[in-house]
């Protein structure tokens, strides 16, 4: 390691944690990817705990995603292998990290396994593992979808390549209209009544799809779900119009993940200027490569780049980075249970880790709330503008909010 002093070559008293381990990562000269020796973590610094939802389970407010480990089967670049892979979890456990989500689909189950040959080396009973199910495996007509058949092999599938006996939080990865969803839950529920999941969670869904879970799972008297794991950040919050609601109603977690959209506010993507790099950039040569997770750059309205110079003002006022800012944001909005990261390398996990320790101040989030708020079309426009002055949280208290500490 090179002999490098903070405090020789820096007056620190005004600098804030976040800042002085990217700082360091930035000047000392060693391969940060390789290299044991990472910079010491405040103990402000470090993740702070949090319930899931209405449940009984404490995880850690930042989670770490998993997408980008393993061989993928797209050609999307950034993947990490199992060596690197095992570097970014040791360094997120340093953090203080217990939180963990992956996903059957993740590399056809390649995720899962790099995942589950570093959990054979942990104490199990000190990480909350996330997985989920729905995504096409590619094995049979059935392996596709939220069926009693299909969800069950998945599980199973999925407990052996993460080399545990049961998962904490097993999700839906989405709606699936061609199963009855009292199949679904019905089989869910079993799942945790015989343990080999704890709890269940669902991603990507509707108002409308959120609430007849609910409901079904309510009649029935089965397990609830505890969270809902959705894409959630400065640029896409069109999720607070109805699903977030439903998690305020009904005491549901908020998992929100590509909270940077893809890499958009990080601020290395330019206003009117083509990406070359990274997953956008990847997008970029070929639109049909197009997802929610990396978006097609051009299709994005001027506006996300309104939202990336104000998250960029407020970061120098803080000495963070617009990525950082993006993060803090989705921290300090009262639905959100744990927002989930990813990370290609160690410098990239601690920088987008260093969240915690600081906050925004009502005027910043007031400032990021209204250059990201969302058009709200009919009936929602209609509906927000009939309740102005009509708000009674002892009756009602579901739209998200903005909090500060």
């Amino acid at each position: 390691m090179t002999s490098w002093s903070l405090q020789e070559n820096w007056h620190v008293s005004n600098i804030k944690p976040q800042t002085l381990i990217c700082v360091f990562l930035d000047l000392v000269s060693v391969d940060v990817t390789s290299s044991p020796n990472m910079a010491e973590i405040a103990e402000e610094s470090k993740v702070k705990y949090t319930f899931l939802g209405k449940s009984g389970l404490k995880v850690s407010n930042i989670c770490l995603g998993t997408m980008t480990f393993g061989e993928n089967n797209n050609g999307r670049p950034g993947q990490c292998d199992e060596s690197l892979t095992h570097q970014i979890l040791d360094r997120y456990s340093a953090w203080g990290g217990n939180f963990l989500d992956t996903a059957d689909v993740y590399g056809l189950g390649n995720s899962e396994k790099v995942v589950g040959t570093w959990l054979q080396r942990q104490k199990r009973e000190d990480f909350v593992v996330a997985t989920k199910c729905r995504g096409n495996m590619g094995y049979n007509v059935n392996s596709v979808g939220l069926s009693r058949r299909h969800i069950t092999k998945s599980i199973d599938d999925s407990l052996q390549r993460l080399h545990t006996d049961y998962v904490d939080v097993y999700q839906t990865h989405g709606f699936d209209n061609a199963t009855p969803v009292e199949e679904t839950y019905r089989t869910l529920d079993d799942l945790v009544r015989c343990g080999k999941v704890r709890y269940v969670g669902v991603s990507n869904v509707t108002g409308w799809q959120l609430q007849k879970i609910v409901d079904t799972q309510r009649q029935l008297g089965l397990n609830p779900i505890v969270s809902l794991q959705q894409q959630y950040s400065l640029a896409s919050r069109d999720s607070e119009l109805e699903p977030f609601q439903v998690c305020k109603n009904e005491g549901i977690g908020v998992l929100p993940w590509s909270p940077l959209k893809g890499g958009l506010l990080t601020g290395k993507v330019k206003r009117g200027e083509k990406p070359t790099e990274g997953r956008v950039g990847w997008v970029a040569q070929d639109a049909r490569r197009g997802m929610q997770s990396h978006p097609l750059w051009s299709a994005m309205p001027d506006k996300v780049f309104d939202i990336i110079d104000s998250a960029e003002a407020i970061g120098k006022k803080h000495g963070c980075t617009i990525a950082q800012v993006s993060i803090r944001w989705l921290l300090q909005r009262d639905v959100t249970t744990s927002v989930i990261i990813g990370a290609t390398s160690l410098a990239q996990l601690d920088q987008n880790m260093a969240v915690n320790g600081w906050s925004l101040s009502a005027d910043e989030m007031a400032q990021l709330d209204q250059v990201s708020a969302p058009d709200l079309p009919y009936p929602y426009e209609m509906v927000d503008r009939m309740n102005t002055g009509r708000v009674n949280s002892y009756a009602n208290d579901f739209y998200v909010k903005s909090v500060t500490s």
